[in-house]
């Protein structure tokens, strides 16, 4: 065994990252769950999961220790992008149930004392949506085009699109319709699938409209919204060419595309924070917002979350930072002072429906891209290691003060479905790049409720929508729950002492524990201490602290590479 690393702590006042904030709204210590409906649980047998089967599931979330839940789509909606592509925005679609059965899903959880968080899908709708249909059906130039973007072609009789924009699914932007006398016609944009057309933020209407949609969830007891590409309703006036790249992470000197970040976008958020406001206040009943805004730098996404806007906005920079002690230490550095700047919680997520799993991602070689799904005739991650930094990774995540979301099946280590065969896959990348980009179905397998049973308790019979790897019958909830040592028994854990602890209200103080350690001190109700050992050597543990949690079973005097541990100080 290679000797262990002596370590010495050097934190000064200097080091202090983050203030307390005891007794604040309960969205800036929240740890949110995110249910996928489609991959939750299938009450029907129709290899669909659905309302009924997430009520039904919902003590085991209790149990679990999480504050809130998000719901991805389950809108009426042909089903183009899973539920992305809405048709109807105050309705439920049949194959996940009805209003009513939305209606006890939310009296449910908050007589288990968790809140819920609707997805809101505004950017764009479905091509079956009444709006869209009502345009085609209206011509060029009348008041129903005018909610979306169409514009004229360029190049001879307007054959060609009007820019250069492609889709973040592959393929261009825009599809040329077809006008009710037959000719071609105008063109839409559509930023995803051709059946998502982008709606038209400058029209008044569309504002109205969604400004509606928010009362009508509120009305019915939503505590809030995640908001789908909060970052793209604007786009640049005269939508300009673009050839740089689409995901703003992805930028260095570039420039910003002219689709994403544009500075009107706020004005549509101070306007819905003020209809969130009009539900009530106070720690407890206040109705939030978070943003999925693919922005950087840290300071130009912290404005989505000042204080007149979002409450809580995803920290995709946090999630995409490669496992590497210097990096991790920047990124939540830059995350806190720029979202301090601004009054607002930091919120950590490490895995969603759009991203590998981290217990897969976190298996890869480090500083590769993180690519858009993983195959069969792909380099393959190393799933115990990938399993152990990734318990470690939420480790970290979890001691962090500010809000935290949960991605279903983490809790279980669930690892990205590698071996899916194209045949089965339904995520639209994967077509309109001609296979190129795999896309997003690996990571959104349903879940593993019990081994022995049929779809490994999805549902009570009928093939999934997605097929489960074989792997996830030994991960499945029977057969962790109540195993010392299991990634489930883990989270549940954390989740508790970080509860104990109020870690989520703490302030942040950074430790030296040399280059490869990521360290801080969580001042809070109670002090505690999270250690993440990145380096390739074991690091001796401060003789003066206790063990609250470890990552792996075993860890006393030593913590071996990639693991973590949560300290408290030895009576």
């Amino acid at each position: 065994m290679t000797a262990p690393t002596t370590t010495t702590t050097g934190a000064t006042s200097a080091d202090i990252l983050h203030t307390a904030r005891p007794d604040a709204e309960w969205w800036r210590r929240a740890v949110i769950y995110q249910i996928y409906p489609r991959s939750w649980a299938d009450s029907n047998a129709d290899g669909i999961g659905d309302l009924p089967g997430i009520t039904a599931r919902l003590p085991y979330l209790k149990t679990l220790g999480v504050d809130a839940i998000w719901l991805s789509p389950f809108y009426p909606s042909p089903q183009a992008d899973a539920g992305y592509d809405v048709a109807d925005y105050r309705d439920v679609d049949p194959i996940f149930g009805t209003l009513a059965d939305a209606d006890q899903l939310i009296a449910t959880s908050h007589e288990l004392n968790l809140k819920v968080i609707v997805d809101l899908v505004p950017n764009h709708t479905s091509d079956e949506h009444a709006w869209f249909r009502a345009a085609l059906a209206a011509g060029p130039g009348s008041r129903e085009r005018g909610r979306y973007m169409f514009r004229e072609g360029t190049g001879a009789d307007g054959a060609l699109p009007p820019n250069n924009w492609q889709s973040v699914f592959g393929g261009p932007a825009w599809t040329r319709v077809t006008e009710a006398d037959g000719r071609p016609g105008q063109w839409y944009l559509h930023l995803f699938d051709v059946k998502q057309p982008d709606l038209n933020w400058h029209d008044q209407q569309v504002r109205d409209e969604f400004d509606d949609v928010l009362r009508f969830w509120l009305d019915r007891g939503a505590d809030g919204f995640r908001v789908d590409v909060a970052h793209g309703l604007i786009k640049a006036e005269g939508l300009p060419d673009w050839a740089g790249p689409l995901n703003m992470l992805d930028l260095k000197d570039d420039g910003k595309p002219p689709m994403w970040d544009q500075d009107q976008v706020h004005e549509i958020y101070r306007h819905w924070r003020g209809v969130l406001d009009s539900y009530g206040g106070g720690d407890d009943s206040s109705r939030a917002m978070c943003a999925e805004a693919w922005v950087q730098p840290a300071d130009r996404a912290a404005m989505y979350v000042r204080p007149d806007e979002f409450q809580q906005a995803f920290n995709f920079e946090f999630m995409q930072t490669p496992w590497e002690a210097a990096a991790l230490r920047s990124s939540i550095a830059d995350s806190y002072q720029a979202n301090d700047e601004v009054g607002a919680p930091t919120t950590w997520v490490l895995s969603n429906h759009d991203v590998v799993r981290h217990a897969s991602r976190l298996g890869l070689p480090v500083g590769n891209p993180r690519p858009n799904g993983i195959g069969a005739d792909d380099p393959q991650p190393d799933a115990a290691l990938g399993l152990r930094r990734a318990r470690a990774a939420t480790m970290l995540m979890l001691a962090l003060p500010g809000g935290a979301y949960i991605y279903q099946g983490e809790e279980l280590g669930l690892p990205e479905h590698t071996g899916l065969p194209d045949d089965a896959r339904q995520d639209p990348t994967f077509a309109r790049t001609g296979g190129a980009e795999l896309g997003r179905d690996g990571c959104r397998i349903p879940m593993p409720w019990v081994k022995d049973a049929p779809t490994h308790g999805f549902g009570p019979g009928g093939d999934p929508w997605l097929p489960q790897p074989g792997e996830y019958a030994d991960l499945a909830v029977d057969q962790q729950d109540g195993v010392t040592g299991s990634t489930l028994e883990l989270y549940r854990t954390l989740l508790w002492v970080r509860r104990e602890f109020d870690l989520g209200e703490g302030g942040l103080r950074e430790l030296d524990f040399g280059p490869d350690v990521v360290a801080y001190e969580i001042q809070a109700r109670r002090t505690a201490t999270v250690l993440v050992n990145l380096g390739a050597k074991p690091i001796v543990l401060p003789a003066n602290s206790a063990i609250l949690v470890a990552s792996q079973p075993g860890i006393s005097d030593e913590l071996p590479p990639d693991c973590a541990v949560w300290l408290t100080p030895r009576a």
